[in-house]
C-alpha cells in the first residue's frame, strides 16, 4: 500500500482539491466499492492486493492519467483514508 500511496495516491487525492471531475468519478468507484465489499481494514486491503495482482497480469502502468484502474486505485485511497486506515500517510 505505500507504493500505492507514494505513487498514486498522494498525488491523485491532492488534485482532487482542484479538479470536481475527478472527485465525481472517483466517487462513482467508491460507491461500487461501498455496495460491493465491506469497508473494514481486512477487505479493503484485501481487495487491494488482489486487484494489484489483476493490474500486474494485464502489464497496467499508471501513466499519470486517470483511467478506470487509476480511479478504482485512487477510490480505495480515499476511502482507506477517509475510514482512518492510514495514519501520517503510512498503512494502516
Amino acid at each position: 500500500m505505500r507504493w500505492l500511496m507514494n505513487t498514486l495516491g498522494d498525488a491523485q487525492l491532492a488534485r482532487m482539491d482542484g479538479d470536481p471531475g475527478l472527485v465525481a468519478a472517483v466517487d462513482q468507484h467508491a460507491a461500487v466499492l461501498r455496495d460491493a465489499i465491506p469497508l473494514d481494514r481486512e477487505t479493503l486491503g484485501d481487495y487491494l492486493l488482489g486487484f494489484l495482482d489483476e493490474l500486474r497480469e494485464r502489464d497496467w502502468v499508471f501513466t499519470g492519467e486517470p483511467d478506470a484502474a487509476a480511479l478504482r486505485l485512487t477510490a480505495v485511497c480515499w476511502l482507506a483514508r477517509r475510514a482512518g486506515f492510514l495514519e501520517d500517510g503510512l498503512p494502516a
